[in-house]
């Protein structure tokens, strides 16, 4: 059965459940609380934290109808081996990747900050992709497993809009899926580069994808689950 996210922009939205991931981003420690990575580059990570209700919210509704999930994790081997110098030495941060921080040494694999936020931690069945760059299919196995699992369409959340977000969306777009970013289910530390993302992502009759409120996705999956 179709979703229709009649909402969406910069027209309807048409998806089926059981071809559609939800790909939450980067929604770690390091990125989203104080002490982080995020907050080493001097950024405020409140605008971050504030959209982990709705999040959950989307997230809940999603396991409920047995949707698939993917969860991502920006983050280094120990050794640093995936870590090329142009990454680790850009900026002028407090702490640098590998360094050790509140939560451990800062994006590195196994430490506390490379780890998703308590609100949104895994289950069982979830995917877990860890990947080295800011694009989730540079490095990774994940369009392996979305091919193997028959996905078509993907849904993306998470952090940041502008970087990792986008990123990963423009690849999907280039490897055939149909996207849509959730609204308000996504944000930067800059809210002008999250507008401007939002922009230029459903431009030109969506270049890139789609985009929406969480609510009105919400709303589909939930009118979907009455004619079930």
């Amino acid at each position: 059965m179709t979703h229709i996210v009649s909402a969406a922009l910069p027209s309807a939205f048409e998806f089926e459940l059981s071809r559609t991931a939800l790909v939450i981003i980067d929604m770690q420690r390091d990125f989203v609380e104080p002490g982080g990575f995020g907050a080493s580059l001097g950024n405020d990570v409140t605008p971050l934290q504030a959209i982990i209700p709705a999040l959950q919210t989307f997230l809940q509704a999603w396991r409920h109808q047995g949707g698939c999930v993917v969860h991502t994790r920006e983050g280094h081997l120990p050794d640093m081996s995936d870590c090329p110098d142009a990454k680790r030495l850009r900026g002028q941060p407090d702490l640098r990747i590998g360094d050790i921080g509140p939560m451990g040494r800062i994006l590195i694999q196994g430490e506390a900050g490379h780890a998703i936020v308590p609100e949104l931690t895994p289950i069982d069945g979830e995917i877990i992709i860890d990947k080295p760059g800011k694009g989730a299919f540079y490095a990774t196995a994940l369009d392996d497993f979305l091919q193997a699992q028959g996905i078509t369409h993907l849904l993306f959340t998470g952090v940041t809009t502008e970087v990792c977000v986008q990123t990963t969306m423009r690849e999907a777009n280039d490897r055939g899926y149909v996207c849509l970013l959730v609204e308000d289910a996504t944000d930067s530390y800059f809210p002008h580069f999250k507008q401007a993302t939002l922009e230029m992502v459903r431009a030109q009759g969506a270049i890139v994808g789609w985009t929406a409120a969480s609510t009105e996705v919400l709303s589909a999956l939930h009118s979907y689950a009455s004619q079930d």
